[in-house]
Protein backbone atom coordinates (compact mmCIF):
# COMPACT_ATOMS: atom_id res chain seq x y z
CA UNK A 1 0.00 0.00 0.00
CA UNK A 2 1.25 3.47 -0.88
CA UNK A 3 -0.24 6.81 0.08
CA UNK A 4 0.57 10.08 -1.64
CA UNK A 5 -0.54 13.56 -0.60
CA UNK A 6 -0.63 16.82 -2.56
CA UNK A 7 -1.17 19.66 -0.10
CA UNK A 8 -1.71 22.23 -2.87
CA UNK A 9 -4.65 20.22 -4.22
CA UNK A 10 -5.62 18.94 -0.74
CA UNK A 11 -5.82 15.48 -2.28
CA UNK A 12 -4.50 12.08 -1.25
CA UNK A 13 -4.33 8.80 -3.12
CA UNK A 14 -4.15 5.44 -1.40
CA UNK A 15 -2.91 2.73 -3.76
CA UNK A 16 -4.09 -0.72 -2.66
CA UNK A 17 -2.25 -2.83 -5.26
CA UNK A 18 1.43 -3.03 -6.18
CA UNK A 19 0.95 -1.02 -9.39
CA UNK A 20 -1.88 0.52 -11.39
CA UNK A 21 -1.00 0.27 -15.06
CA UNK A 22 -2.43 2.86 -17.45
CA UNK A 23 -5.97 1.87 -18.41
CA UNK A 24 -6.38 -0.65 -15.58
CA UNK A 25 -8.87 1.52 -13.72
CA UNK A 26 -12.09 1.21 -15.68
CA UNK A 27 -14.78 2.12 -13.14
CA UNK A 28 -15.05 4.83 -10.51
CA UNK A 29 -17.51 5.13 -7.67
CA UNK A 30 -17.82 8.70 -6.38
CA UNK A 31 -18.92 9.48 -2.83
CA UNK A 32 -19.58 13.13 -2.03
CA UNK A 33 -19.36 14.08 1.63
CA UNK A 34 -19.65 17.34 3.57
CA UNK A 35 -15.84 17.66 3.71
CA UNK A 36 -14.92 16.56 0.19
CA UNK A 37 -15.12 13.71 -2.27
CA UNK A 38 -13.90 10.11 -2.21
CA UNK A 39 -13.34 8.27 -5.50
CA UNK A 40 -12.98 4.48 -5.51
CA UNK A 41 -11.07 3.10 -8.53
CA UNK A 42 -11.90 -0.44 -9.72
CA UNK A 43 -10.52 -2.68 -12.44
CA UNK A 44 -12.53 -4.77 -14.91
CA UNK A 45 -12.79 -7.67 -12.46
CA UNK A 46 -14.14 -5.42 -9.71
CA UNK A 47 -10.92 -5.29 -7.70
CA UNK A 48 -10.52 -2.06 -5.71
CA UNK A 49 -7.24 -0.54 -6.92
CA UNK A 50 -7.09 2.72 -5.03
CA UNK A 51 -8.90 5.49 -3.23
CA UNK A 52 -8.63 9.19 -4.08
CA UNK A 53 -9.59 11.60 -1.31
CA UNK A 54 -10.28 15.21 -2.32
CA UNK A 55 -10.48 17.39 0.76
CA UNK A 56 -7.95 15.11 2.44
CA UNK A 57 -7.17 17.40 5.37
CA UNK A 58 -10.83 17.31 6.38
CA UNK A 59 -11.53 13.64 5.65
CA UNK A 60 -8.33 11.90 6.78
CA UNK A 61 -6.54 11.77 10.10
CA UNK A 62 -3.60 14.17 10.36
CA UNK A 63 -1.20 11.44 11.50
CA UNK A 64 -2.14 9.34 8.48
CA UNK A 65 -1.43 12.27 6.15
CA UNK A 66 1.86 13.04 7.92
CA UNK A 67 3.07 9.56 6.91
CA UNK A 68 2.07 9.99 3.27
CA UNK A 69 4.57 10.61 0.49
CA UNK A 70 4.38 14.29 -0.44
CA UNK A 71 4.09 14.82 -4.19
CA UNK A 72 3.70 18.61 -4.08
CA UNK A 73 7.29 19.27 -3.02
CA UNK A 74 10.11 19.45 -5.52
Amino acid sequence: MRTTFDAEADAAYITLVSEIAPGRSVRNEIVDTAGGTVVLDFDQAGVLLGIEVIGATKLLDGEFLAGAERIDQA
